[in-house]
């Protein structure tokens, strides 16, 4: 079933291949069973929790073993995506309705009929968006872009997800109370992996059996130091942060055998007394990539992009780490890079990059902060900076 691809943040697929929790800890279990309920019925759910929980993984569970099985399973992530292309991708377009727009298209919401939809970080719909949304849940009936009819009513069920505080932003007025409500009829709240550590050890060893499946290579075992320290570690990006370890893990072993050596810096660094119980990180999103990015010298481009292009960072959570960059090197881009270890060959790819899901942040504000400090000299230098304010 071929359906559009527009960027790497969009898709849409019908996805067979089977899905099992891994986990043995008691929210494990209880989200098994909630699972289950959700998969009985028809109903909107609203799936919450940090990024790289696996909110995913419980929508296509719950898509699996529903009555909707046999139907499509349609994913789109609401993040990074500019309004006008969203409302093309949900909804469809009719030809000649925008600039290259030389064919009709049906939308995702089409794609989906008899199956289900997943909106992946619901939260950062616009205002606009919202409202285009609430009409759909109300009614099932879409118009495509340019069209001046809707269509019938579609049987799509939807799935949405996100890892904000809604209820905050409904008190905020940046997201709609309606809307909060109509999708909010079965809330699935995933706990971060740090609340579930009985789950690590399994997740451990399944990655590891799975990545060097995947590599065709040997499972590496896990001295009981280096397992102590994969348990000690709070996990920030939680099971997708886990998965990549372990591929990283097969992919650079030595041994057959994983020592605390071989473990990543970070993890590493972690030292806390046996049986300690580990309070939930305080730290933000963009502030702890920042600190990994400046103190542990993570590449932006596997500690970013890689994130963000896997829907595990959202646009607000980009911006904001441009900004704490900037404040540090008082709006040099060219310090900003280097700070970020990335290659000075690339900077024009990441003013592209940042360019192109709108996350450039103006740089003035920044240098006003300190009039002193030294400017760049030469005009080739603030023709580049200024490149990423246009």
């Amino acid at each position: 079933m071929g359906l559009p691809r527009s960027s790497a943040t969009i898709r849409g697929e019908m996805i067979n291949q089977p899905v099992e929790l891994v986990g043995r800890s008691a929210a494990a279990l209880a989200l098994r069973e909630e699972v289950g309920y959700a998969a009985a019925c028809h109903a909107k759910v609203l799936i919450t929790g940090e990024s790289g929980v696996g909110k995913e993984v419980v929508t296509r569970m719950i898509h699996q073993r529903s009555s909707r099985s046999r139907g499509p399973l349609v994913t789109i992530n609401c993040a990074g995506v500019p309004d006008s292309l969203l409302e093309s991708e949900l909804f469809g377009h009719v030809r000649g309705s925008f600039t290259d727009a030389h064919t009709d298209k049906r939308g995702l919401l089409e794609a989906a009929n008899g199956g289900t939809v997943f909106l992946d970080e619901v939260g950062e719909m616009s205002p606009r968006m919202q409202v285009m949304l609430l009409r759909f849940l109300e009614t099932g009936e879409i118009q495509r872009v340019g069209s001046d009819r809707a269509l019938p009513p579609l049987d799509v069920r939807v799935v949405t997800a996100t890892h904000r505080k809604l209820l905050e932003h409904v008190s905020e007025k940046t997201f709609r109370e309606d809307l909060y409500y109509r999708l909010n009829v079965i809330h699935i709240a995933i706990p971060p992996l740090r609340e579930r550590r009985d789950d690590i050890e399994p997740l451990l060893h399944h990655s590891l059996s799975l990545f060097a499946k995947s590599h065709n290579r040997l499972e590496p075992a896990l001295t009981p130091a280096a397992l102590a320290s994969l348990i000690a570690y709070n996990w920030p990006g939680n099971v997708r942060e886990l998965r990549n370890v372990c591929e990283r893990l097969v992919l650079q072993r030595r041994t057959e055998v994983i020592d605390v050596g071989m473990l990543p810096a970070e993890i590493c660094a972690v030292k806390r007394p046996a049986g300690t119980i580990h309070a939930p990180a305080l730290t933000a999103v963009p502030e702890q990539l920042f600190k990994r990015l400046v103190e542990g010298n993570e590449s932006f481009w596997s500690g970013v992009y890689e994130p963000f292009m896997a829907r595990d960072l959202t646009r607000r959570d980009l911006r904001e780490l441009i900004r704490l960059g900037l404040e540090h090197t008082r709006g040099n881009y060219k310090q900003l890079i280097a700070i970020f270890n990335v290659d000075a060959a690339d900077y024009k790819r990441f003013l592209n990059f940042l360019r192109k899901y709108e996350c450039h942040v103006r740089f003035q504000a920044f240098r006003m902060i300190s009039p002193s400090m030294p400017q760049q000299s030469g005009n080739a230098a603030s023709g580049a900076v200024s490149a990423v304010d246009r």
